[in-house]
């Protein structure tokens, strides 16, 4: 599914300040468990704000996603020479810092009704637009916790390793450079 698709027959915006989603199940009951019931006090407390993909024509709750502010430190990394390579890739000389802005992708879900569609790829471009389009806040990459099992699908959709102190964790640590989309075209 494209996001032409995507914008026919969904919409996708911000949950409203008190509202709470009733309905929701991709199949992972953390992931269900945060939506339906952690994604309104973690907005209260300005911690994260949640969005949702929904049908349309019944309101339905289709996927979501929840961002927070990050940053890609020094102390993301196994030492200064790796922090160093790093950003010496991506920054002149004047631009080299000890962090980089960025924004957390905390959560993404999508219902088991609608797995295997491409929403999850069509929503993380939807991210990756939002950042690059006037530029809202000065974000240079999106990071993620990416579950293990989760790890191929973010490699699909460019994300980089961080680092290789997680290799052994349950979540490993992710970032896309959106430096790199400038003159892509999102589809």
């Amino acid at each position: 599914m494209t996001l032409e698709e995507i914008a026919q027959n969904y919409t996708v915006r911000r949950l409203n300040e008190n509202e709470i989603v009733n309905s929701f199940d991709c199949g992972d009951a953390d992931l269900n468990d945060f939506i339906l019931h952690e994604a309104f006090p973690y907005r209260k407390e300005l911690l994260a704000v949640s969005y949702i993909l929904e049908r349309n024509n019944d309101k339905k709750v289709c996927a979501y996603f929840s961002l927070a502010n990050d940053k890609v430190s020094i102390t993301d990394f196994e030492n200064n020479t790796a922090f160093n390579r790093f950003r010496k890739k991506r920054f002149v000389n004047e631009k080299r810092l000890k962090s980089y802005p960025s924004v957390k992708l905390c959560r993404l879900a999508v219902s088991k009704s609608m797995k295997g569609e491409g929403i999850g790829s069509v929503l993380l471009n939807f991210i990756k637009s939002y950042f690059l389009k006037n530029n809202k806040t000065g974000c240079r990459f999106v990071t993620v916790d990416a579950y293990l099992n989760a790890v191929p699908f973010y490699k699909r959709n460019r994300f980089e390793h961080l680092n290789s102190e997680d290799s052994n964790m349950n979540t490993r640590l992710m970032y896309f450079d959106l430096g790199t989309m400038t003159d892509t075209k999102f589809s």
